[in-house]
């Protein structure tokens, strides 16, 4: 039967582990939106931190210990991630370039450079699974009926998943950096005239959320398939993106956006080998889906940052 305890265990622990890059990627974006910049590249800038992971990971081989191997895939991930937000800032901060086009462009050099070398490195077909994130079981709760393989038997990324939200929402919300990121979305003038730089703070952020997307690459990556794929974020990014808004830009409340839509994935998974008669093209489309019908219900109700998309000029005088 599709609801006994195997199957809700099976499906929760694939949904928080489905979960685990959008709550990465969803954290970062937060931050680069609350100071008012719009990033449609989450998906390109994904796209190359699981590419990096997953190159690093292969060339560090037997070298070193499987979880050295992830950790240094991680932060090569992020690197990877930050480096292309930065050209999203420089256009978009510093040249004041339309922000949408530029992550648009953003997107496509991705997948043009991902599939590129993936080609390079692994021939047309090749598929070479690599170490990544060891899983974790922690001692006592992971005992516990249901909840406990779900929360508790996980690969590591998991978890740093589970306090990066938390972490990010007190920094966002109870810091004076937080306040200055806020203000930078919400009255940037504020923010010149208090003696600070504008651009710089908008650069942070971007840098911040690119280097969580590149994080979030990784997560996917090196989590549980272990191999890299042409496109395998599969509009990843544009979830995210809807997560942001459905979550009202507060971490918290978006990584719990994230969970929705990591158990929709994980249930389509599932649901294609129920044989139910339905065409599984389906279920494909369930998550996505669903993050439209959620973005659409929270128009409205949401209030983005008011510059969010807007570049700012310093006034003369």
């Amino acid at each position: 039967m599709p609801l006994d305890p195997a199957f809700i265990t099976d499906w929760g622990s694939a949904g928080i582990r489905l979960a685990t890059p959008l709550i990465l990627a969803t954290v970062g974006g937060v931050f680069a939106e609350r100071s008012g910049v719009f990033n449609i590249g989450i998906e390109g800038m994904m796209l190359v931190g699981a590419f990096t992971a997953v190159a690093t990971s292969y060339y560090l081989g037997a070298s070193a210990d499987p979880a050295v191997i992830s950790l240094l895939a991680a932060i090569a991930a992020m690197l990877a991630g930050g480096g292309i937000a930065f050209i999203h800032a420089f256009l978009t901060v510093t040249r004041r370039v339309d922000q949408i086009i530029t992550g648009a462009a953003i997107n496509i050099l991705a997948l043009g450079l991902t599939n590129t070398l993936f080609r390079a490195i692994w021939g047309e077909t090749g598929r070479e699974r690599v170490a990544g994130f060891p899983e974790v079981r922690v001692p006592v709760l992971a005992d516990i009926p249901v909840v406990g393989p779900i929360l508790f038997q996980q690969s590591l990324i998991v978890f740093v998943a589970y306090f990066i939200p938390i972490i990010a929402a007190f920094v966002l919300f109870r810091t004076t950096w937080g306040l200055t990121i806020r203000a930078g979305g919400d009255f940037p003038l504020a923010v010149d005239t208090a003696g600070l730089s504008v651009t710089r703070v908008r650069y942070a952020a971007v840098l911040f959320g690119g280097a969580m997307a590149g994080l979030a690459g990784a997560a996917l990556a090196l989590g549980a398939v272990r191999y890299f794929t042409p496109g395998m974020t599969a509009g990843r990014g544009f979830i995210v993106l809807g997560a942001i808004v459905v979550g009202r830009w507060h971490p918290m409340i978006a990584a719990g956006a994230c969970l929705l839509f990591g158990a929709a994935d994980a249930f389509q998974l599932r649901a294609q080998a129920l044989n139910l008669g339905i065409p599984y093209q389906f279920f494909i489309m369930l998550p996505y889906v669903l993050a439209v019908a959620a973005v659409a219900g929270a128009i409205g109700r949401a209030s983005p940052p008011q510059q969010l998309g807007r570049p700012y000029r310093r006034e003369a005088g």
